[in-house]
């Protein structure tokens, strides 16, 4: 989502920011595009250049305090300059009294002016936690996601091809369901990719010949998990002829601008795929601990190879 309008600020509850909205009704329909929040430090002394009008700003005791501190004549003039700036929002933190005159102001100018208990630094954390929720890429993807030995395995593959019956065999290993079919991808910043199920079909699957599945109901709690880092992408192939077979190819699968590690697995009858796809999660792992076994073979390989040219090289003694 690129924005999101201030009266959502005042409607969340999940990050528990405690906003009272003291004035500026008006303006609720204000958007805020951007990620970070700006302490009005500079603005107050009367340098305004960086304050963005797509942020959340906010005033704590420090910036109230210096208010305070200014005779009332040079107190308004700050305060109608930083309200002309039409910013989308105020937030006052902790709990110092507002000078009447920024209520006053921010209703006029329609600019919403929020009050929090919460201090500065609190705010700020659960602020930013809630504005990369709301303002992160997002997108849907269809095919299974599950948790294999706690590593996110998003599994594709053309409609039929067995994802759904491959996610049941590894939740009947003790692995956990995060969505099937539709699984819905977000971004946070920088660079990591999350995977839920929709709420309206979560935890449930399809499987062809038995119809629609209730995996929480049929294995309980810890079958199941509400959402789940991506560290893996798993795409299932009709079976041809030419695969890379010693795993040399580093594949790619990008998404909201990330790129992922892919394995391609061809499906043909007999093949286990969740063992294979408990392996490839497995080797995922020891791939991130630094150990890569085809590089380390070729290592081998190559040292042996060498050894062998060294040792049956003709001396200059040799007779030609």
């Amino acid at each position: 989502m690129d924005f999101i309008l201030v009266e959502e600020l005042r409607k969340e509850r999940e990050y528990g920011l405690d906003l009272r909205l003291l004035a500026g009704k008006g303006g609720l329909k204000k958007k805020i595009s951007d990620l970070r929040i700006h302490k009005l430090g500079l603005a107050l002394a009367g340098f305004t250049d960086h304050v963005q009008p797509h942020r959340i700003h906010i005033l704590g005791n420090t910036e109230l305090s210096y208010l305070k501190a200014l005779p009332p004549k040079k107190r308004q003039e700050i305060i109608k300059k930083i309200c002309s700036l039409k910013v989308s929002c105020l937030v006052v933190t902790a709990t110092q009294s507002i000078p009447k005159s920024l209520i006053r102001e921010s209703e006029k100018a329609s600019i919403p002016l929020f009050k929090t208990r919460l201090m500065s630094r609190f705010f700020i954390e659960r602020a930013t936690k809630f504005l990369e929720q709301k303002l992160s890429a997002t997108t849907s993807v269809h095919g299974v996601f599950v948790d294999v030995f706690g590593v996110g395995v998003l599994i594709l593959g053309r409609s039929g091809i067995g994802k759904s019956e491959c996610a049941l065999d590894l939740i009947t290993r003790g692995h956990r369901l995060v969505a099937d079919d539709m699984v819905h991808i977000r971004k946070i910043p920088p660079s990591a990719i999350f995977g839920t199920g929709f709420d309206l079909v979560k935890y449930h699957m399809e499987i062809r010949g038995l119809g629609i599945i209730d995996i929480r109901s049929l294995f309980g709690m810890e079958a199941i998990r509400q959402r789940k880092k991506v560290d893996l992408v798993v795409e299932l192939v009709e079976w041809q002829a030419d695969y890379d077979r010693l795993g040399l190819e580093e594949q790619r699968y990008t998404t909201c601008g990330v790129e992922l590690p892919m394995v391609r697995i061809p499906v043909t009858p007999g093949r286990n795929l969740a063992t294979i796809i408990e392996v490839a999660a497995k080797n995922h792992l020891l791939k991130g601990m630094g150990y890569h076994a085809v590089m380390e073979l070729d290592r081998r390989l190559t040292e042996k190879i060498a050894s062998e040219g060294s040792r049956n090289k003709p001396n200059g003694d040799e007779i030609k």
